[in-house]
């Protein structure tokens, strides 16, 4: 478990892929227990990861610091950016991304919905191409809404899966899915101070195709 910053309030780690964000057995606050040596230490999530992603993630040592954490991720003030590769490239070099997303619980697939209707959420993104090589692009992610796999839809229904996606290609990658949380920025919940964490994705394949 690498741990980039920890105090009283909060601690900011890397998710290992194939761990679940929420607290279970096996899951990211019981790694982090282990890896502080107190299996009774409060770490709370306050975010998540899908599975099969990599990445920062903050989570909150204290409830006071779990509920302030939630109003900025509900108020749109806490920031995440996220690398990804996908497989060809987007039309226009940078721009925003709009869809209706839906939840097929039984499924535990989304979808993109061609009108508004019961259950249906606007999902929001902007993109920048980074680099492109061997049909491929590294491309950079600001979330606006935080809809369950949004990211992973969004680009795959536009002709573009991630490299390494499972659930919405057909292709059979050698690698995790090649989508990485690459930048948080937030306020302390305890001071307010202005809190920025970034960390590249280990240099293995798809990303050393762009080094």
């Amino acid at each position: 478990m690498e741990i980039l910053y920890s105090d009283a309030d909060i601690l900011v780690c890397v998710k290992p892929a194939r761990v679940l964000s929420t607290d279970e057995p096996g899951g990211l606050p019981e790694l982090v227990r282990q890896a502080l040596g107190d299996e009774k230490a409060d770490v709370r999530t306050v975010h998540r990861l899908d599975r099969v992603v990599s990445g920062l993630m903050v989570l909150a040592r204290n409830a006071a610091s779990a509920s302030e954490l939630s109003r900025q991720i509900r108020e749109g003030s806490f920031g995440k950016e996220y690398l990804a590769v996908v497989h060809g490239a987007p039309r226009e070099h940078s721009g925003t991304f709009r869809d209706l997303l839906g939840r097929d619980k039984a499924r535990r697939m989304t979808f993109v919905a061609e009108k508004e209707a019961r259950g249906i959420q606007e999902a929001v993104l902007d993109y920048a191409v980074l680099k492109t090589a061997e049909q491929m692009s590294k491309v950079r992610i600001r979330l606006h809404t935080g809809r369950t796999h949004q990211i992973r839809v969004q680009f795959a229904s536009r002709g573009m899966p991630l490299v390494g996606e499972r659930k919405y290609s057909e292709r059979n990658d050698p690698c995790e899915i090649a989508l990485w949380s690459c930048r948080l920025t937030f306020a302390h919940p305890a001071t307010g101070k202005k809190m920025e964490f970034s960390k590249e994705p280990p240099q293995a394949f798809p990303w050393n195709v762009f080094a």
